[in-house]
């Protein structure tokens, strides 16, 4: 039976007796294996290119993934090019092939090996032969010109090249070479920011809503929505038809799997709904290569997270991880520095990805990329049993949606989605508190152990959603939202007031929210020269001179504003439209509008003191805190990284979490921490971001930290004396006291597991 966080832990912290599943490290030998997509957890990937058949050295390649151990590897099969002699004229062998079977050779090699073969695909696009002979199947603009990527031309997904053509692909390959599976990573054809108004696309849309493909990008335009949602409907009808094609020529366990991107906004960008793969997916590969500097590693631990949250933690979801320099401008034949792809492959698996190595060619005269993968693959493999089939811990929860993304994020959905749930992520890290992503539709379920849930910014919410995050308040939780939450629903239209309004015990009435002239996303976009004033003011309290002789007020701040006792204002750089408060509100911050910065002897307050709230508390019948945040803090933390932002919004976590956070890790430096439940143990995984280049890649030093001292809360059942650790290959004592377990982690300097069981 499928386990589940509800029954995997009956609370927090409730472990269940049952033994590890029967898929790796089990050592059951009375069961039969499980399939190959359930134990292959380890792959390789050499992308190949077209001069690869003259140079490809496969006992040079046997050796490497034999060195690095790899279970399943990932081989160039068709689609823009074949590299193997197919027996569809179009169907282009790559340059160099000649008649030899490069993808049948390797797959062959990989089967002696023991290992699993998936075959790669990218399929999206084709030469100018192949668009003479079938011009009607390839993507259109509104002009009735082809849709180009560099050389190629883009096929359309409503033609016959992905119904007929690219199915008789996969039986061909099925047949000649009896790969487990496919994978392609161009799957999901053109983007939302190309409309294709080929025939195949006019005549099936207007089949479905009656209505002509619309023009231009008009997210108020219902007829724009609904070609929105047929675009998705129609990836996932593409999905289930190459999955109906590879099982019934390869057999059940030949399956289809695309590949996903870890970005939700690039998620929607080309209309792959996330919760929907995720219900059909056995596994489900990420083509999410690096980092940006606004995210850092850190990103893609919460990319596990956040993924494994609709896929299962039971399920595996290798990552393509890439050796060779990516990022701002890439260097697909030179390595990237050692240390940059490590701590991205470490953040993956802290965050539940498994690794998979990936290099561009199969010759290359930067040898150094060759030593990155193998020491960390040896080290996951001696730990593979605690790397996989574990369940996650912890009592905040970030929601999110990938609808919010499309209808209120729109075309700028980094500024208005992904920016507040960033600074979010980077202020919970920062502070050492362990979170998981929940998507609102999951609340119910998801939401069983979570104290205390965070909705930054999520704007756009159906009327069930509302309703779950009442009964998860209902039930004693608390819950912090920022920005417009609540203010649209699930289409992107206003409300006439937030939909929780009478949680956040705010309204808008008054205000230009949700108008047509609402400013908010201008805002969204900008920087402004703002300030937030706390209450009440302290200047009595410390030394500094006094303004003039008017009266100075005393008193005692709300504990969110810990630490800021020697300033009364703290840096903003957002507006604030007007918000209402109901009575027994607490506002222990207001808005300071903006004043000129240059020349400095314009920098002077024009309006020192409003009554405009930026932060809202109140408690709630049930015992839950609620805090309702109209300052978007939590974005200008991701734009600014500003220490006030990330230390004012870990006061508000702790506060509103009511000391049920279940970690404690006092020393310096920036270290992400996750933390898993197996029977009998906990394992807690602490990753070293403290580098040169954290917010800057690549990064080509480590820096080690430590001493720490941890403090960690045990479940019942768990106990020991000791604390093991995976990496030093060291332990510590452990002492217990009502429920926590202390020890100390001498030094990390890339990541460090440890093991109470």
């Amino acid at each position: 039976m499928k386990e589940t966080r509800r029954t995997f832990i009956k609370s927090t912290f409730a472990v269940a007796t049952a033994g590890l599943p029967d898929s790796l490290g089990s050592g059951k030998t009375d069961q039969p294996p499980s399939p190959w997509y359930r134990r292959t957890v380890r792959w390789g990937q050499t992308n190949i290119t077209e001069k690869d058949p003259i140079r490809y050295d496969i006992n040079w390649w046997r050796q490497y993934w034999k060195k690095t151990q790899v279970q399943g590897v990932i081989i160039n099969a068709g689609g823009i090019v074949a590299y193997y002699p197919s027996r569809y004229p179009l169907h282009r062998r790559a340059q160099f092939l000649g008649d030899r079977d490069l993808f049948g050779e390797l797959g062959d090699a990989a089967h002696q090996d023991g290992l699993a073969v998936l075959a790669r695909m990218d399929s999206n696009r084709a030469d100018e032969a192949f668009y003479r002979a079938h011009p009607d199947w390839f993507a259109q603009n509104v002009n009735g010109q082809p849709y180009r990527a560099a050389d190629k031309y883009v096929a359309c997904i409503n033609s016959p090249y992905y119904e007929q053509y690219l199915p008789d692909i996969l039986r061909e390959i099925i047949e000649r070479s009896h790969p487990e599976g496919f994978t392609d990573n161009s799957w999901a054809g053109l983007d939302r920011d190309n409309i294709c108004f080929c025939e195949h696309c006019a005549q099936r849309f207007r089949a479905h809503c009656g209505e002509p493909i619309p023009r231009k990008a008009e997210w108020n335009d219902p007829v724009f929505r609904q070609w929105i949602q047929w675009n998705y409907k129609r990836r996932l009808e593409i999905w289930d038809l190459n999955n109906r094609t590879t099982q019934t020529a390869g057999g059940p366990d030949c399956i289809w799997i695309g590949m996903n991107s870890g970005s939700i906004s690039e998620e929607s960008r080309t209309f792959r709904d996330l919760r929907e793969i995720g219900k059909r997916a056995q596994i489900l590969l990420l083509d999410h290569q690096a980092r940006n500097d606004a995210t850092g590693f850190q990103q893609n631990g919460d990319t596990g997270k956040r993924v494994h949250g609709l896929l299962g933690w039971e399920k595996l979801m290798p990552e393509s991880m890439a050796m060779y320099q990516a990022g701002r401008h890439p260097f697909r034949l030179s390595s990237k520095p050692t240390a940059e792809a490590r701590m991205w492959m470490i953040e993956g698996i802290a965050g539940g990805i498994q690794p998979w190595w990936h290099h561009v060619g199969a010759y290359h005269e930067d040898r150094r990329m060759y030593r990155t993968a193998e020491p960390l693959l040896r080290w996951h493999k001696a730990n593979e049993e605690v790397l996989i089939n574990r369940q996650p811990v912890a009592t905040v929860g970030i929601g999110w949606s990938q609808r919010n993304t499309d209808f209120y994020g729109r075309d700028a959905p980094e500024d208005l989605v992904d920016l507040p749930y960033d600074g979010m992520m980077q202020a919970l890290i920062r502070a050492r508190i362990p979170y998981l992503p929940v998507h609102l539709d999951h609340l119910d379920k998801d939401g069983a152990t979570l104290t205390l849930l965070i909705l930054p910014n999520v704007a756009a919410m159906s009327g069930e959603q509302v309703s779950s995050v009442r009964r998860f308040v209902e039930r004693g939780g608390s819950l912090i939202a920022t920005g417009v939450t609540s203010l649209y629903d699930e289409w992107g239209e206003p409300r006439k007031d937030f939909a929780l309004a009478d949680l956040f015990l705010s309204h808008i009435h008054g205000s230009r929210l949700g108008t047509a002239d609402s400013p908010e996303r201008q805002w969204a976009a900008g920087s402004f020269h703002t300030y937030l004033r706390l209450a009440p003011e302290l200047r009595a309290e410390v030394d500094g001179p006094k303004a003039g002789d008017e009266p100075v007020p005393r008193g005692e701040r709300h504990q969110v504003l810990e630490g800021f006792e020697e300033t009364d204002i703290l840096p903003f750089g957002g507006m604030i439209e007007t918000i209402q408060t109901d009575p027994g509100s607490i506002v222990p911050m207001t808005f300071i509008p903006p004043f000129p910065v240059y020349p400095p002897e314009t920098a002077w307050m024009r309006e020192p003191k409003t009554e405009l709230p930026g932060l809202i508390l109140s408690s709630h019948t049930k015992g839950g805190h609620i805090a309702y945040m109209p300052a978007d803090i939590d974005r200008r933390f991701a734009r600014d990284n500003l220490p006030d932002h990330g230390n004012l919004l870990a006061n508000l976590v702790r506060w509103a979490a009511q000391d049920k956070i279940p970690l404690k890790v006092d020393g310096r430096g920036l270290i992400d921490c996750h933390i898993y439940l197996q029977p009998g143990r906990v394992i807690l995984h602490l990753v070293n971001l403290t580098s040169a280049g954290t917010w800057r890649a690549p990064v080509d030093e480590l820096i080690p930290i430590g001493p720490l001292q941890v403090k960690i809360r045990l479940p019942d059942g768990v106990r020991g004396n000791r604390a093991q650790f995976l990496v030093s290959k060291t332990t510590a004592s452990l002492i217990v006291d009502h429920g926590w377990g202390a020890f100390q982690v001498q030094s990390i300097l890339d990541h460090e597991v440890a093991l109470i069981s």
